[in-house]
């Protein structure tokens, strides 16, 4: 994923609420694979290294646990090319639905 400069904090550097908003995006998205409707109820972020919006990224998401009632479990990475983990996120989603078959 290419971004820019728009999302800075400054200094070239991501701004901290951008990575949150990545990281609990690609968490969120996990839901799907339950086919469930899910809202973020916890979120946690680990800045571990400085994110330059120059730079390409890898944003993923997984289940971290299995599901606890209502409850979903997800872990994300934002990576850089060369692998280096530069943020983890951990969150908690309540499912709210599940999603209508089409």
């Amino acid at each position: 994923m290419f971004w820019g400069e728009r999302y800075q904090g400054g200094g070239g550097m991501a701004h901290g609420g951008i990575i949150a908003t990545l990281l609990d995006e690609a968490m969120g998205k996990v839901c799907r694979f339950r086919e469930a409707r899910a809202v973020t109820a916890e979120l946690s972020i680990k800045y571990l290294k400085p994110v330059n919006v120059r730079d390409e990224i890898i944003v993923e998401g997984w289940e971290e646990a299995e599901q606890k009632g209502r409850n979903l479990f997800h872990v994300g990475e934002i990576r850089n090319a060369a692998g280096e983990v530069l943020a983890l996120g951990r969150a908690r989603f309540v499912i709210v639905s599940e999603l209508k078959k089409v």
